[in-house]
């Protein structure tokens, strides 16, 4: 698609954020299900004529021509595929079906009169095909473009944590001034629990299965034709030999809890990067954070002096667009009336979709990390102007001293009130404590009141 074409794309995903899904191109689109079909045709027919009791045979010649047919499937292959569905293509008229178009273009990879023509697809449903091929996709659109994405956010939360683990700055609990922290320990916090969350998706990227079992899962076509073929071990060995785990238990279709296993991580690692995304925008609205301004970028039509946090906004939409599409094909792909019903087909089609909005809120919430950094001069402005969090401290030591009134003296003092530093040192003089504790509590500060908060981003490290 060329980039005035794109202007007339129905989608973004191939219009306006089309630079950014391309890498997504070869796994969700329908020339990459075309190839992938091929892959499971092809890689079936060779297991086929490797079995000893069928008659086929195939020499390493015809072995490495066939399996060329996907290795160097082109736009020219997917084009002809697509001709065999839909008007009719050579010798075959329109089929109607994408699946049995693939049975047909692997026989034009065969000579004329080939014995191995009857066995392409041999005993197999479309299904057999389909869920094999769907999940190849999706194993490798999770592995090569989807984890590398996420993983790269991660790895700039922990470089924004180890660089600013010493950079104090006020924490809000309800929207209110709170016990200090520093930024580098919120970073941490988020890149540790994205990184649990990228394990789980690479386990469930790793759990994903496959099923080969006929038309209501039983092998009856294969079982008629050879029954002392043990093809339930014939099946395991194959989906295994694809990398993917084996479900012998299914009706035509792949029960599919392994695929809704994967969105439901997927969306639980976009949940915490939809956290980070209002975050990041609450600490730029605040000024704890300052933006690099794009040179040329207009930041509103009619406020020349803005430069918007569009990023994490644009992140937050493309993740929650990612997490409704998730959320709806885990629902929707575990169901099947009785033993098929073919609504899941065209479902499956926009699984490339979600993963293409989630690829999207990835990149831009990479952006908008990479444009941000801490404004000291706010964050210390802040500290000095908010004594009344060193409340928590006083009334934690005063306690320490067997203080019963601890909590309400503090209380008194500060709720609801605008309080200065003085103020507390005025209620520690009137104290009846030790003047080292006096000491202890004079020594108190918005600025030095973070606790281990530096040493808790080292955490991300063991």
């Amino acid at each position: 698609m060329t980039d005035r074409d794109s202007l007339y794309a129905v989608s973004p995903l191939d219009g306006r954020y089309a630079d950014r899904t391309e890498p997504l191109r070869p796994y969700a689109s329908e020339a990459g299900l075309m190839r992938a079909r091929v892959r499971v045709e092809v890689e079936y027919l060779i297991a086929v004529a490797d079995l000893e009791a069928t008659p086929l045979e195939l020499d390493e010649r015809t072995r490495e021509e066939l399996r060329a047919a996907y290795e160097d499937f082109d736009a020219d292959d997917a084009a002809i595929v697509k001709e065999i569905e839909t008007t009719g293509h050579g010798p075959f008229e329109a089929t109607n079906h994408d699946v049995k178009a693939v049975e047909y273009f692997l026989r034009l990879q065969l000579p004329d009169g080939s014995d191995a023509v009857p066995w392409i697809h041999f005993g197999l449903t479309s299904e057999d095909v389909n869920n094999l091929a769907h999940r190849l996709l999706v194993r490798d659109a999770v592995t090569d473009v989807i984890l590398p994405a996420l993983t790269d956010v991660c790895d700039e939360l922990g470089d924004q944590a180890r660089e600013h683990q010493d950079r104090a700055m006020l924490a809000r609990t309800h929207g209110q001034p709170a016990t200090p922290t520093t930024f580098g320990k919120e970073m941490a916090v988020y890149a540790s629990r994205l990184g649990r969350a990228i394990d789980r998706v690479e386990t469930a990227t790793g759990d994903l299965r496959g099923k080969l079992g006929g038309a209501s899962g039983t092998y009856a076509a294969h079982h008629a034709a050879y029954p002392d073929v043990d093809w339930s071990a014939f099946a395991e060995t194959f989906v295994t030999e694809l990398g993917l785990d084996f479900e012998p238990l299914t009706t035509q279709v792949n029960p599919c809890d392994d695929l809704a296993a994967l969105f439901d991580a997927l969306r639980g690692a976009n949940r915490i990067l939809l956290d980070l995304d209002l975050d990041e925008w609450l600490y730029v609205s605040d000024r704890y954070l300052g933006q690099e301004a794009a040179a040329g970028e207009t930041g509103s039509s009619t406020m020349p002096h803005k430069v918007n946090p569009i990023d994490f906004e644009n992140s937050e939409g493309n993740l929650s667009k990612a997490n409704s599409d998730l959320h709806f094909l885990a629902d929707y792909v575990t169901t099947s009336r009785l033993q098929r019903d073919l609504s899941d087909s065209t479902v499956k089609r926009n699984i490339g979709a979600a993963f293409a909005h989630c690829l999207i809120g990835y990149t831009k919430s990479r952006d908008g990390l990479s444009k941000v950094t801490p404004t000291d001069r706010v964050m210390d402005d802040e500290l000095a102007e908010t004594p009344a969090v060193i409340g928590e401290a006083v009334q934690t030591i005063l306690r320490r001293e067997g203080r019963d009134d601890a909590y309400e003296r503090v209380k008194d003092l500060t709720r609801g009130q605008q309080v200065t530093i003085e103020d507390f040192h005025d209620l520690f003089a009137e104290l009846d404590v030790d003047e080292a504790v006096r000491e202890e509590l004079r020594a108190l500060t918005p600025a030095g009141y973070t606790g281990v908060a530096s040493e808790l981003v080292e955490k991300l490290d063991e």
